[in-house]
């Protein structure tokens, strides 16, 4: 690693939201999806970082900014913003980068530009001391 404290250390996952996801009127997609993701997120970053997969140990914050829905694509980043000897706290982002346009025709989508921002949290995961 070019880093030596690991605070700035991010990784990126991008994914399709299937319609299979979609809980409420409006294709909407419930939040727990996004949280489901930070844990993917988290995973490879202390993987890449400890060579442990960790333990999500708890979330400190939690925003639901603007909705999730079947046929979005969406970007999950994940920022170390402190490391101790054993924890890891996170800043987490979903962000949607494409989203579905079925009012145009069934396989319509367009580019989110800016993105939009749809969750945010702040978490913590340990990892097995070296």
């Amino acid at each position: 690693m070019t880093q030596t404290s690991g605070v700035g250390f991010t990784v990126t996952h991008r994914r399709y939201v299937p319609y299979s996801h979609a809980h409420y009127a409006g294709n909407l997609v419930d939040g727990a999806y996004a949280l489901g993701l930070f844990g993917d997120v988290a995973t490879d970053l202390c993987i890449q970082w400890d060579g442990d997969e960790g333990l999500f140990a708890s979330y400190a914050d939690v925003q639901f900014t603007a909705p999730i829905r079947a046929g979005d694509v969406i970007e999950v980043t994940g920022t170390f913003s402190r490391l101790g000897n054993r924890s890891r706290v996170i800043d987490f982002v979903c962000a949607v980068v494409c989203r579905g346009r079925p009012d145009l025709a069934d396989s319509a989508a367009e580019i989110v530009d800016p993105p939009v921002v749809a969750v945010t949290a702040t978490g913590t995961v340990v990892v097995r001391p070296r």
